[in-house]
């Protein structure tokens, strides 16, 4: 699998030996840059606290999801988009939810087959400790909002990048965890 990363160009060193298209997504080269691609793969999104140095949820999610979308279907060879959404985005409350919702529409109303991801809770993001939360989900049947790992998340994603399946779905719980089992172990 060929694969083009793309990163903004003070941050394009950080990717070491990865093929790197060293732009901001704003750039009117993105379309010509991304001709050839044939799957993109949305993971940009944004917390809280780096409001302070201007990113916003408009910016971050929804707004490079834009960005994405109308270069992808202007580029002309991508026909799969991958989503990295968020567990509750199917309903949202509150402004992050009904950013990722937003950042959703774009995709399923882009017109290009789409996969997407609304992973619960991270079990091994820095800073984080969420001891005992995936034993009361399991226990509870509450399966959508067991923790995963970022790299089950990150090895469900290339499965169905790879697979280009399963199109049209928003994965969440059980959806997920069963491409999360499809993976392979390393």
């Amino acid at each position: 699998m060929d694969v083009l990363a793309q990163a903004r160009p003070k941050s394009a060193s950080k990717l070491g030996t990865a093929r790197v298209a060293a732009l901001e997504l704003s750039d009117v080269k993105l379309p010509e840059v991304m001709r050839g691609c044939t799957t993109v793969i949305q993971l940009i999104g944004t917390m809280r606290k780096r409001f302070g140095s201007g990113d916003t949820y408009e910016t971050s999610d929804i707004g490079t999801t834009r960005q994405l979308v109308e270069a992808a279907k202007a580029c002309g060879t991508v026909d799969h988009l991958v989503l990295l959404s968020s567990v509750g985005a199917g309903s949202p409350r509150g402004a992050y939810l009904k950013a990722k919702a937003e950042a959703e529409r774009l995709v399923v109303e882009s017109g290009l087959p789409f996969t997407i991801f609304r992973p619960s809770a991270f079990a091994d993001r820095e800073g984080v400790h969420l001891a005992g939360l995936g034993a009361v989900t399991r226990l509870l049947g509450l399966k959508r909002y067991e923790p995963i790992t970022l790299h089950q998340l990150a090895s469900a994603i290339l499965v169905a990048a790879t697979e280009r399946a399963p199109l049209g779905k928003a994965l969440e719980g059980v959806d997920l965890w069963a491409l999360v089992e499809q993976a392979p172990k390393s």
